[in-house]
């Protein structure tokens, strides 16, 4: 058995209205990746966020989330622990990185209607419920 770390962030911008960014590959999610050897969680995520959308964004302190599941590559049984931030978006100027079929911005019903697991769902949920205590 192995066990992966990645790390990303729910990203989110504030115009007149508050969207979260989503990314498509095989599923809508947020963007994450490995964390490299010598990466710290942030900078894992700051670079994952860079290399796949092509955002400057900040994380906003006070927020954390694992979301840890298993699944499989070949015959490796793979648990995998996803750890995500909530990071604001500078603009909203985002591309589509080679690893992704789609991007785009949804304010949150819509976000949450467009995440297959339910894992995602809860991530962006309690990054929503964050966002809200702070009036961010």
């Amino acid at each position: 058995m192995l066990d992966e770390q990645s790390a990303g962030a729910v990203v989110f911008y504030r115009g007149e209205k508050t969207e979260y960014l989503l990314l498509l590959a095989t599923y809508w999610g947020f963007p994450k990746g490995l964390i490299e050897p010598g990466e710290d969680e942030p900078t894992a995520a700051l670079r994952e966020i860079r290399e796949e959308t092509g955002l400057e964004v900040d994380l906003l302190n006070g927020f954390r989330t694992v979301d840890a599941y298993w699944y499989r590559r070949g015959q490796q049984r793979i648990q995998k622990h996803a750890i995500y931030f909530v990071a604001q978006a500078r603009t909203r100027d985002a591309h589509i990185s080679h690893e992704h079929e789609k991007i785009g911005w949804f304010e949150y019903n819509a976000a949450m209607a467009n995440l297959d697991f339910v894992n995602l769902r809860e991530t962006l949920r309690k990054a929503n419920e964050f966002l809200l205590k702070r009036k961010v």
